[in-house]
């Protein structure tokens, strides 16, 4: 028997990191408004990569701007960064880890197409409504 509970991990992904910048909510006290159970805060290192690609394409524009903010949220929450082992795309890591532990992973995304693949394995979702607030799928 278990002493203690483990928490749940949260993934947030890249288009979630930069929701804060595009339509001002804070995803952080958002998620704690949302959730009742112990959680720990994610990313994957796939998703950092991704933020630094953003702001190299967009380096002034409101998208890098954005892309910035994620990665400064990033550091000042203290989120973990995940290792992910698989090449390519942010989402089939996340995918990925998801499968290790569906029952304790919860992903914060905006990805239609990501959000359906997580609902056949199944895991939990957050996702941004009416542009300003977030709810659990």
């Amino acid at each position: 028997m278990l002493l203690f509970k483990t928490k749940t991990k949260i993934i947030i992904d890249t288009n979630f990191l930069m929701i804060p910048g595009e339509f001002g909510v804070d995803i952080f006290s958002e998620i704690e408004r949302i959730l009742s159970e112990p959680f720990e805060l994610c990313v994957i290192d796939k998703t950092v990569e991704e933020l630094e690609k953003i702001i190299e394409k967009n380096g002034q524009k409101k998208e890098g701007f954005n892309a910035k903010l994620g990665l400064i949220l990033i550091k000042q929450k203290n989120l973990k960064t995940l290792s992910s082992s698989s090449e390519g795309y942010a989402d089939i890591a996340i995918i990925n880890l998801a499968k290790l532990s569906p029952e304790k992973t919860i992903v914060a995304t905006q990805d239609k197409e990501l959000r359906e693949k997580l609902a056949e394995i199944p895991v939990r979702t957050i996702q941004l409504r009416q542009q300003k607030h977030l709810i659990l799928g």
